[in-house]
């Protein structure tokens, strides 16, 4: 029975590269646009957006951003693994992670976080 478990979890599971991002600074930082700008990829620095919101040990929600720009928030119990590998992660500008686990269409439920350096 745990050996079907496991199977399925590994056939359903996806595998995404990123960085970990606070969640609420990152929202913020989407949103900090200017509204007549036309040409908004352009003029839009992610790679800021992700220094700035690195996660600090009191982060409790988590997104993963990928390179191509598209992010993802994770489920509570991602939450608590991501919240985990900071307390364990080097004091760099920004957080590189590969997250395994299910995506839904409210965030991805992540089997495994680790470190992508």
């Amino acid at each position: 029975m745990k050996a079907t478990m496991l199977l399925a979890i590994f056939l359903f599971a996806e595998t995404w590269s990123g960085y970990l991002v606070d969640a609420r600074c990152y929202a913020s930082q989407e949103r900090n646009v200017n509204p007549f700008d036309g040409n908004f990829n352009t003029n839009h620095n992610r790679g800021y957006e992700i220094r700035v919101c690195r996660p600090s040990t009191k982060t409790k929600s988590f997104v993963v951003v990928n390179s191509d720009g598209s992010s993802f928030e994770l489920d509570p119990s991602g939450n608590a693994k991501a919240a985990a590998l900071i307390q364990r992660a080097p004091k760099e500008p920004d957080i590189a992670v590969t997250v395994t686990g299910e995506k839904h269409k409210e965030g991805v439920t992540a089997d495994s976080i680790t470190l992508a350096r």
